[in-house]
This record gives C-alpha cells, sequence and structure tokens, in this order.
C-alpha cells in the first residue's frame, strides 16, 4: 500500500496524465500544429520529493530504520503517567530534533535536484505559435507543437520530422545519449512535408497524426499523419527524433512533437528514483532489531526480578520502599525497564551520521583533485547517504560512449605495403617518410592514400564563421577557397553517418589527397595540387555481417577500379593467391590491436570493363530493384565481384579514451573490482575499446554469444560452461564474455546459466543493449549475487542503469546531464572514479564504520550501567544517573568524538591509497563492520561497563569517600561512575582512531573538560531553574573526594589495559593484516627518505614518521591538483603482457580464432531511412535541386588539371619536388 502511495506522487510530480495514458483507442491522436492539453506536459523531474509528496515519502524513509521506529514507541511510552523514570521529554526533544535534521539534509539535497531539473527544464527552442515561433521553455512545449531546432542542439521532445535545411529534408542525428552508438544516423521527412521551409508555410499548416500509445521502444515506431485533409501518410522510425538525441551537420530542422515528458522513449526508459540504502544502514539496522531482542530480554529479566524483589520484601519493615501505584502491573514495569534500557540503542547515532555523511559530501563536493578544470566542472554528491557504500564496490558497470571514451576518432598509424608508418607520437598522422612515398604516383603509398580519398560515403561541407552555417560544397566554392593560399580548404568539413570514415578522409585531406566535391554520380578529389574526378558506378554497402563496404569508380584513364576495405578476416579470403604484404600486414594489425586501434584493411582491384558491364546488368541491377529479399540478393551480388584484389595494407584508428581510462581500469582491477561494460554499440568496436582500456588483454579467451535464437543461444551458452569447466564456475579465469542484447534477451530467460559464465569471465561486454537491459544486468548481479554494484554513464540511456544500481555515477560533461541529474554522484571524467572510490569510499566508509561502532559502545559503557545498578536497588527502575545528565550525555559530552573520528579519521593518505589498491579490499570485504566485530565491540562496551561500576562501587564500600566521614547518597556514586565513563569512553576514542589531527585533540580533551565545567555550574542551577534539585552543592562534595581524583587517574586506564595490549598481541601473534603492511612499508619508505640526513647513515638509526601524523585532512582536501598522482611504482610491480598474441576461443568443441585480435571495428547506421548508396546518389552538392535517379553505369570524365598550385597540407614541400620531376605537371 505504501508502495502505491509513493508511485503516486511520484506519477504526479512526474505530470502523469490519466487521460493521456488511456487506451480506449488502439491509438493516440493529436492535432497539429496547435498544443493539445489533454495530454503530459514536457517537466522531466529526478527529485524525490515534491511538496505534497515530502512529508509522508519521507516519514516511510526514515520508519525504515528499526531505530526510529523503536525511538517513536519510546516517545510514546514515556508520555504515560507515572511509567518513565526519565521524565515525558527526554527522548521526544533529541528526537525531534534529529528528524529537523535529517529533514533539513534531505530537502537541501533534493533542492539540488529540481534546480538541476529546472535548468533542464527552461531551456528554450523555438516554438511555432500564433504564426511565428516564439522561444519557448522546453517545460511549456506540448504534444502538437511545430518546434525549431538548430545544429548542435537536443531535441526538447520525441519527434516527428516535417523538412529541414536539406532539400531533400534529411538529416543527421547523433544517438549517443539514447543508444551509446557514435555513428550519426540519417532521418528523412516526407516528401509532403518537404516544402515546410518558412512561417509563412507553417501558417497554412494542419491535419493530425495517429501513432502507437507511448512506449519503450526505442527502434519501433508506427503511425500516419494527415495534412490538410490529404490521405493518410505513413510514419516510421526514419522521421523520428527522440529527446536525448543531438541535431548534427543539419543547419535546422521543423518537427512536430508527439510525446513529451515522462512519455518520451527516454523517459520510459528510466525507473522511478529508488530510495537507496547503504549496506552499512542495511547491517546496522539488523544489529539493532538484534540488540532490540537483548533490550527486551533485559528488560523482562528486570521486570521478573523486580517482581521477586517485591515479594520477598513486602513487609512492613521495609517501610522506605514506595507502595505500588495504579501502574505498577507487571506490564507497566516491564514498560519501565524499556524506557530505562532504551539509551543501548544511541538515539543520537542518527543526527551524528547525518552530519558525518553531510560534511564527507563536501569534502567530495571541494576535493580539487576531481576538479576538471577545462569546463569548470567539480565532483558533485547529489546524496550524502551512500559516502560509505562506495567503498564497498564490487562490480563496476559502465556505458562506452562519452564515458569511457570522447568520441573522437583521430588516424594514427598505417601499414601499406609491409611497412609501419606512423610510429612517431603526434597530434596528426605525420610520417615523412609516408609523404615522400607520395612522390610517385603509381606507388602503393599512393594508391592507398587515394583510396582513402576516394572509398566512402562521406559528404562535404563548407562552413560558414560568420554565421556558423553548413552548406553545400560546389566547384565555385572550391574555386574561391583556392584563392587563398595560406588557409585552402581550412573551412572544408565532412559529414559522415561513420567516425571511423571521417577520421579516415581527413587524414587523406592532412596528407594532401582532399575529397572536394561530391555530385550525384561523381566526387572531385584534389590530388597533391591535381584534380582527380572520379565517377561512383556503385556503392556496395556495409553491413556487421558483412564488415567491410566498397566503391566501383571509373578513374581518369577510363580504369575501372574496385576499392574494398573492411575487416582483415573477410578482405584477406578474397586476396588473390600472389598478393603481397600478408604476412606483415598481419604482424602490424596485431600490433595496432594491441595498441587498442581499430584497424580496417584496404585492398583494390582492376576490373576488365566487359566483366563489369556483366556483373552490373545481369547481378547488381536485378538484385537492386528485387522488391523480396533484396538485401539477400544484393549480398550475394556484392560476393562475386569483390574477388582477386591486391592487399595495400590497413589504417589504424584510435577511438581516444578519455584521459587516464587504462591506467584507472587497472587500478580499479587491483582493488578487486569487476569491470563490465554495457553499450549499445557493436560488439566489433567494443571489443576493440575493451582492448584499448586493458579490459582485454591478448592472453584472454574470448566466449562470443550473438546468436539469433534461443535454441542456438542455449546451446552455446552450454558450449561455453564446458569450455570454461565446471570445477572453474565462479572463478576467476583467464576468459572474457561478449554477448550482443538481442541475444541476452534469450540468455536472461536462464539468468543462473548466464551468471555461471559472466561471473567465471574476468571481463564482461555486453553490445547492442538497450536502456532496460542495462538496468536488468545491474539489477540481476545485485539481486542474484548479493554484491554492491555501481554503474557510471553519461547520457540519457544509462539513467535506468545508474538508478538500478546501489551507487550511480554520471559523467557531467559534453553531453548533456541527463545521466548526472539522475545520478547519485557526479564526476566530470571516469578517471575520478579511482579517486571517488578508492580515497574517499575507503575513508567514508572506515570513518563510518567505526563511528557507529564507537557510537554504541559508549552508550552501552554508560546506559549498561543501569541494569548493574539494578542488581542493588531491588530492579525498582530506580536510575544512578541524574536525569539530565543522561540526555546531555549524547548532546555534549560523547558528541565530538564520534564527529572526529566520521569526519577527520583517515587510515592513509591519498598518495598511498591510491599506490595500493589492495587497500580497498579491507573496506569492500567488511573486515571492520560486520556481525561478528559488531557483536565483539557490544561484548567489549559490557565488560567496561561492568568494572566502571563495579570497581567504584566496591572501592566506596570500603571506608567514606569524604575526609569528614559524612555518608553519600547514590548521586555520588552516580556521578563519579559518569565522570569516569565520559573519560574512559574518550580515551577510547582516541585509542580508535587512525590518525591524530587537531580536531581528534579538541574532541578527546574537550569533551572531558566540558564534563567538569559543566559539573561545577549544574550544581548551581538550582533553585533559579526548575532542574538539578538534587545535584546541589553535589559537586563540591566529589571534588573534595580522594578516591574521585584517584579514580579519575587510574581506572579509565585499568578499563582500556586489555585493549591495547589485544591491539599488541593482534598484530605480533596473528600477522599483519594489509593495511599493517602498507603502513609499515611506508615507515621503511620514509626512513629510508631520511636516511641521507642521518649521522650514522644507517636505516637502522634514520627517524621514522607516522603516515598518519601529518597535515591536517582539511588542509589537504583544500590543496591543488598534486595529490592526483597514479600509484606507478605498485603497478610496475605487476606487469600487463601486451604482447602481440593471436588468441583463440573454442565455441561448441570447435576451435576458432578470435578475429578481434586484429583491432577491426567500424561505425556506421545500418538500413536506415536512406541507404548510404541513395545518400550519395541524392545528395547532390554540385546542384542545389534535387538529384536525378540514381545510375548504375557511367563513364570516366577527366577534368582540366588546375593551374596554379594549392597550399594547405603538410606536404606542400613534397609537392614542390614532385613539380620537377613530374612531366605534365600544372
Amino acid at each position: 500500500m505504501c508502495g502505491r502511495f509513493m508511485e503516486y506522487f511520484r506519477l504526479r510530480d512526474l505530470g502523469w496524465n490519466t487521460s493521456s495514458t488511456s487506451q480506449s483507442t488502439p491509438f493516440r491522436k493529436l492535432d497539429l500544429n496547435t498544443k493539445n492539453n489533454e495530454y503530459t506536459n514536457n517537466v522531466v523531474t529526478t527529485g524525490k520529493y515534491n511538496v505534497f509528496s515530502f512529508i509522508p515519502v519521507f516519514t516511510f524513509v526514515q520508519l525504515r530504520k528499526t531505530a526510529n521506529v523503536f525511538f517513536v514507541v519510546i516517545c510514546i511510552l514515556q508520555q504515560i503517567p507515572d511509567v518513565s523514570p526519565t521524565g515525558r521529554f527526554t527522548t521526544l526533544m533529541p528526537f525531534t530534533f534529529i528528524l529537523s535534521v535529517a529533514a533539513v539534509k534531505e530537502i537541501f539535497e533534493d533542492y539540488k535536484r529540481h534546480f538541476d531539473d529546472r535548468t533542464e527544464n527552461n531551456k528554450e527552442t523555438p516554438v511555432f505559435r500564433e504564426g511565428r515561433f516564439v522561444d519557448t521553455p522546453w517545460k511549456n512545449i506540448g504534444v502538437g507543437d511545430v518546434v525549431k531546432v538548430a545544429n548542435g542542439q537536443f531535441f526538447p521532445a520525441d519527434l516527428v520530422l516535417l523538412s529541414s535545411s536539406d532539400p531533400q529534408s534529411m538529416c543527421y542525428v547523433e544517438t549517443a545519449m539514447l543508444d551509446g552508438e557514435t555513428n550519426l544516423k540519417i532521418r528523412q521527412g516526407l516528401k509532403e512535408t518537404s516544402e515546410l521551409q518558412d512561417e509563412e508555410s507553417l501558417k497554412d499548416f494542419h491535419g493530425h497524426v495517429e501513432c502507437d500509445f507511448p512506449n519503450n521502444n526505442l527502434y519501433d515506431f508506427n503511425g500516419n499523419i494527415v495534412i490538410n485533409d490529404s490521405e493518410k501518410l505513413s510514419l516510421g522510425l526514419g522521421q523520428t527524433l527522440l529527446r536525448g538525441c543531438m541535431l548534427r551537420n543539419t543547419a535546422w530542422v521543423y518537427g512536430v512533437v508527439v510525446y513529451t515528458g515522462s512519455e518520451t522513449k527516454i523517459m520510459m526508459n528510466s525507473k522511478k528514483n529508488p530510495m537507496k540504502r547503504s549496506t552499512v544502514e542495511k547491517t546496522t539496522n539488523t544489529q539493532i532489531i538484534y540488540l532490540l531482542v537483548i533490550l527486551m530480554i533485559a528488560a523482562l529479566a528486570s521486570t521478573i526480578g523486580h517482581t521477586i524483589f517485591k515479594n520477598l520484601n513486602s513487609s512492613d519493615s521495609h517501610w522506605y520502599i514506595p507502595k505500588d501505584t495504579e501502574n505498577a502491573s507487571f506490564i507497566f514495569t516491564f514498560l519501565t525497564f524499556i524506557i530505562v534500557y532504551n539509551n543501548l540503542v544511541p538515539i543520537s547515532l542518527m543526527v551524528t551520521l547525518e552530519v558525518v555523511k553531510y560534511v564527507q559530501a563536501i569534502f567530495i563536493n571541494n576535493d580539487m583533485a576531481m576538479y576538471y578544470a577545462v569546463n569548470d566542472t567539480p565532483a558533485r554528491a547529489k546524496t550524502s547517504n551512500l559516502n560509505e557504500e562506495l567503498g564497498q564496490i564490487e562490480y563496476i558497470f559502465t556505458d562506452k560512449t562519452g564515458t569511457l571514451t570522447q568520441n573522437i576518432m583521430e588516424f594514427r598509424k598505417a601499414t601499406v605495403a609491409g611497412v609501419s608508418y606512423g610510429e612517431q607520437v603526434s597530434a596528426k598522422f605525420d610520417d615523412p617518410a609516408f609523404a615522400a612515398q607520395l612522390l610517385d604516383t603509381e606507388s602503393v603509398v599512393s594508391h592507398f592514400t587515394r583510396m582513402m580519398a576516394v572509398c566512402h560515403t562521406v559528404v562535404p561541407e563548407v562552413v560558414s564563421e560568420s554565421a556558423n552555417e553548413r552548406n553545400m560544397v560546389t566547384h565555385d566554392i572550391i574555386q574561391q577557397m583556392r584563392l587563398n593560399p595560406h588557409d585552402t580548404y581550412k573551412s572544408l568539413e565532412y559529414q559522415s553517418s561513420s567516425p571511423d570514415e571521417n577520421a579516415i578522409i581527413k587524414a587523406a585531406k592532412h596528407l594532401g589527397f582532399v575529397f572536394c566535391v561530391r555530385s550525384p554520380n561523381d566526387i572531385l578529389v584534389d590530388e597533391l595540387g591535381v584534380d582527380r574526378q572520379y565517377t561512383i558506378l556503385n556503392v556496395l554497402e556495409f553491413s556487421s555481417g558483412r564488415k567491410r563496404m566498397s566503391v566501383i569508380v571509373r578513374n581518369h584513364l577510363d580504369e575501372i577500379w574496385l576499392m574494398c576495405k573492411g575487416a582483415d578476416e573477410v578482405v584477406f579470403p578474397r586476396l588473390v593467391p600472389e598478393s603481397k604484404f600478408k604476412d606483415e600486414t598481419m604482424q602490424h594489425l596485431n600490433s595496432y590491436a594491441a595498441e587498442g586501434l581499430r584497424t580496417l584493411c584496404f585492398a583494390q582491384t582492376k576490373i576488365p570493363e566487359d566483366v563489369y558491364q556483366e556483373w552490373n546488368t545481369n547481378r547488381f541491377v536485378p538484385a537492386y530493384n528485387s522488391v523480396l529479399n533484396r538485401d539477400s540478393l544484393l549480398e550475394v551480388a556484392y560476393d562475386e565481384i569483390e574477388k582477386d584484389l591486391q592487399l595495400l595494407g590497413a589504417s589504424a584508428i584510435e577511438d581516444k579514451l578519455q584521459d587516464g581510462v587504462p591506467d584507472t581500469i587497472e587500478i580499479l582491477l587491483q582493488a578487486n573490482i569487476k569491470i563490465w561494460v554495457l553499450t549499445g554499440d557493436k560488439v566489433e568496436t567494443a571489443i576493440n575499446i575493451a582492448n584499448s582500456c586493458k579490459l582485454i588483454d591478448p592472453t584472454m579467451q574470448i566466449i562470443i554469444l550473438d546468436e539469433p535464437t534461443i535454441e542456438v543461444t542455449m546451446e552455446k551458452m552450454e558450449a561455453a560452461i564446458e569450455q570454461i569447466g565446471k570445477n572453474n564456475l565462479r572463478q576467476n579465469n583467464n576468459f572474457g564474455l561478449v554477448i550482443s542484447g538481442f541475444c541476452l534477451k534469450h540468455a536472461l530467460k536462464n539468468a543462473d546459466m548466464l551468471l555461471d559464465i559472466a561471473l567465471s569471465c574476468k571481463s564482461v561486454l555486453c553490445c547492442r543493449v538497450s536502456p532496460i537491459q542495462k538496468a536488468e544486468i545491474v539489477e540481476l548481479v545485485r539481486e542474484k549475487e548479493g554484491a554492491v554494484t555501481l554503474a557510471i554513464g553519461d547520457g540519457g540511456n544509462d539513467v535506468s542503469m545508474i538508478q538500478s544500481a546501489d551507487v550511480g555515477v554520471g559523467i557531467s560533461g559534453m553531453e548533456g546531464l541527463q545521466a548526472a541529474n539522475a545520478s547519485d554522484y557526479s564526476i566530470a571524467q571516469f578517471r575520478f572514479l579511482k579517486t571517488l572510490l578508492l580515497v574517499h569510499g575507503a575513508w567514508n566508509y572506515s570513518r563510518l564504520a567505526k563511528c557507529i561502532l564507537y557510537s554504541f559502545y559508549k552508550n552501552i559503557c554508560l546506559y549498561l550501567i543501569q541494569l548493574w545498578f539494578a542488581f542493588f536497588n531491588g530492579f525498582t527502575g530506580q536510575i544512578l544517573f541524574e536525569r539530565w545528565t543522561i540526555a546531555c550525555y549524547n548532546a555534549f559530552f560523547t558528541a565530538f568524538q564520534p564527529f572526529a573520528i566520521g569526519i577527520v579519521d583517515r587510515t592513509f593518505d591519498r598518495d598511498v591509497m591510491l599506490n595500493n589498491p589492495k587497500l580497498y579490499l579491507t573496506t569492500q570485504t567488511a573486515v571492520n563492520f560486520n556481525g561478528r566485530v559488531f557483536w565483539g565491540m557490544c561484548l567489549n562496551a559490557t565488560v567496561h561497563s561492568a568494572m566502571l561500576f563495579f570497581i567504584p562501587a566496591g572501592m566506596l564500600g570500603l571506608s567514606s569517600p569524604l575526609y569528614n566521614g559524612k555518608s553519600t547518597g547514590y548521586l555520588f556514586l552516580g556521578n563519579m561512575v559518569y565522570t569516569y565513563v565520559v573519560i574512559t569512553v574518550s580515551l577510547k576514542a582516541g585509542l580508535e582512531t587512525f590518525s591524530w589531527t587537531v580536531y581528534t585533540h579538541i574532541a578527546i580533551w574537550g569533551s572531558i573538560i566540558l564534563w567538569f565545567v559543566f559539573m561545577l555550574v549544574y550544581q548551581h542551577f538550582y533553585p533559579t531553574f526548575p532542574v538539578g534539585t538534587n545535584y546541589l552543592g553535589l559537586t563540591d562534595n566529589i571534588f573534595e573526594s580522594g578516591h574521585f581524583w584517584t579514580g579519575c587517574i587510574f581506572f579509565p586506564f585499568i578499563v582500556l589495559y586489555r585493549d591495547i595490549l589485544w591491539k599488541v598481541l593482534k598484530r605480533h601473534a596473528f600477522g599483519c593484516s594489509e593495511r599493517e603492511m602498507v603502513r609499515d612499508a611506508e615507515k621503511h619508505r620514509m626512513s629510508q627518505v631520511s636516511a641521507p640526513r642521518a649521522s650514522t647513515g644507517s636505516c637502522e638509526h634514520s627517524p621514522t614518521v607516522n603516515v598518519n601524523e601529518r597535515a591536517s585532512l582539511l588542509h589537504k582536501l583544500k590543496a591543488a591538483d598534486t595529490n592526483n598522482k597514479r600509484g606507478v611504482d605498485y603497478i610496475e610491480e605487476q606487469p600487463r603482457c601486451m604482447q602481440p598474441t593471436v588468441v583463440t576461443a573454442k565455441m561448441g568443441g570447435v576451435k576458432v580464432n578470435r578475429k578481434g585480435t586484429t583491432g577491426y571495428a567500424f561505425s556506421q547506421d545500418e538500413k536506415g531511412t536512406v541507404t548510404q548508396s541513395e545518400l550519395i546518389l541524392r545528395y547532390g552538392t554540385a546542384t542545389t535541386s534535387a538529384a536525378s535517379p540514381p545510375h548504375f553505369i557511367g563513364g570516366g570524365v577527366e577534368s582540366a588539371p588546375s593551374t596554379t598550385l594549392r597550399g594547405g597540407s603538410r606536404v606542400d614541400e613534397i609537392v614542390e619536388d614532385r613539380n620537377h620531376h613530374q612531366t605534365g605537371f600544372k
């Protein structure tokens, strides 16, 4: 019931409207060019609360904590007359204060989420209203509105594309935030709406759209549109522009809104913002339940004791024992003892933890080691409730695009004719030896570079710096560019659906082979100053199954060439037997793959005219025009012509990782954290990035699950288990698992078998997965394995995964803030994750664990004394201490010690933590906070409590504590014991502290002094204040007692002696822990550093420096980014083998070569709205009108060569040299 209640408020906050989700009709109908108010609004929120839901949801969250439920009961019991011996408000007032602090913290943290949401919702986009475009906040955009989105902007809602700046109504869309793919997608509006080019044409635009109800399927959309009462026109995925995507390489688009806010596909793939709890909180909750059971048993035993005592002492001779009141029944006595013992559960613990976590979050926010100066982005803790969970992460689930990579492709190396080029490190591919080979136009290097400039589906554009617009490139524009010899082609850029092709074409431009103009059937290439025109006869398109793409062109010599680039596994079998350089090229491919580079093999062949005409007429054209099985027929035709190739070489492109990603992953792996990559990108691309990130090494055997049917999937999974070995399941084996999203759907039907395979592998890559599948994988591991999980991503497609994990981390930076807004923590770069986990996570966990243990320890020490005292007062419920001193114990006298432990204590400096990742295992495995440790602490506190009561009580029983021989009352003993408890627990805090700072000294010695000052002042409160009636003059008597001062000196040390002895024995008798070994190593290292200054020069006599006694933590956190250093020494002790090796994997009992080791990866939109061949035939950059229908046969044309040399490339000097050697060059 409570869950439904919370869901109601969540949906209300998200703006759900019941009318918009009613499915009385099989489709949704909306009017065009007008706001349909009956549908949900476009407001998106990631907050936990709103004004209406805060009180009920906050109450529910707080009552999930067992301690809070218990204290609510205590507050109620204390209101019953004659039941509470401690008064009516001693629990109510501090408990109200605690809840108020927690509420303020929650409001403040949720306010930051709502602030980020308002920033997102208040972005403005032009909306067509009242005959013109008006800049309108996203939150006010409604279903049916026509919006205008400019290049480089995100779509504010789910749209249907009407028209664009392109004459064909085409546009490029970047979907990286939605599906993780870096390649651009092509979308095209209907021909009937392509004429909507300005405000005047939109004024007469009306009609309606019928489409699917809101759903979470990113790859499906069905609908139709009726324009101005005409016939229905079909709409599909090719006309959709989804929220979370960005418009690229297109000046503007018009679109009509079909889904808004929580009904957009990206939000339908999100889950409700969960109320997360840390493992420490859950463990503490469980132990509190057990402690409450013990409390009940103690209260029951005390009640029985009271009954026995009352029966034995019911005679009139015991006149001083008060008669029973009307509430003196067994039940009410039992309730009295529950109130007496209730403080065994520290009421101050909750507020202490809230404050400690809040300050820890401030430390995270202000850590300069996680500040990214490039875009002025610090780390942000969106919630402080999970600080300690950062220290227990076992699995990291990471997105690839934008999280591990920068979405930047750079051409780094090439192997041509068996020679590798580009070995030197430079910003661009710049190899003098390669450039020198370009002097010979018929050299293999020249053919290779020419193929780079010709074999592609890229479209050139010219960028206007003044208007920031992109325009089509014509021959006239090219001639204008060439007028400036010092700035040739600077404004020439390229648009492509493949980032790999973009990198290759830019590298060719840099080398002097500039792709200039594309017309429907021809392209113009400036080859080192000479214009060459190539007729595009056919484009043999790329697909993930073919793993290659080819073009057939006719050159200026009227020769027909087929140029093919793709994976080595498909190119090599198509080479002629006498093709050269195969062995050398394969060696270089393996070397490039070991560096994590993406490789493509280049090969070509000359086709005789008659062979081409026969193939084109009888094979290609019929397949192209086929209605049935068109794709399969085309692939057969492609295979027939793609043969007898001559190998030229291969390219090596770097999918640039974010700075520090490989080192960060290696350090996290050493910390025993398993890393899974969940991406919407292709299998080859994911494997390539995994190699770059050091998630996969060449010695690893890769299991690939990419099967279309459930039967085959199950067979492959069983074969994989046999390959791993049933005895090795869920062990650390040298395997890697790669699984696609479609296959994952089948594999999840046998989740246990899937986990057997996945948990038996060092690395897991899940490719082509949807946002919901990402969340399902996280939940599978978290629930089935019981592991603490962390998910990190940067896009809207990662929100579900982030919310499903125990800890969600968002990358805030270039690709929007959706992931960051929905996350628990946000950082600007993946590399900051090691600092967040290994430093702050380990610190916070250690601090909070000790803070919790200490809070229970100090309360048991004091309040269990009430049980020992009950044996002397006949179990009457009489308390030993004055009631307000009891209330002040947690509020003042022992309040600062937990703060000192929880805020400023630390095991090691950050450099030591990063240099020794294995230290993380201490917090990850909960060595210092579990049931055994908790109850060991409780037993220790029980022993201390008994010693602190019985030793002073025994001492007072031997003689009078006052010099004048006067007797004393129970409060005299109570205050002596209270003093000893305060001193003992304060010193115990120091014993548990790793690093003593000025704040530690203030907390320990200041608390002791504060108690003594309180005793002196409080004895004079009465009668000025109506409290402390029994305390009047008590302190003066206590201070006159020599017994008291003797006890202050000796009793705390007698109590703590066993603890000190245990620490010494634990280290020397039972061996050193990882922490102790690192601490000893640090001491030894520092002593060696100090050795030259020692007079004897001997390490034995060198001064040692305690690693914990260093500068203040707060000062350290304010320092600049000088502490952000990697643990190089530690890493170098465990080198990773990265030698090129061809690795094999056995699937189904067959040994198969692992092709991924050669580094092949190629990203391009497949089977999109507009195919690549159609794109280049329609996109006539040499004209402004629509292109003519595709032609499959063309003649070669040689253009007039340029009359002047053009500069602007890196090979100008080579061109000048070639001018003297080549005849006929103009």
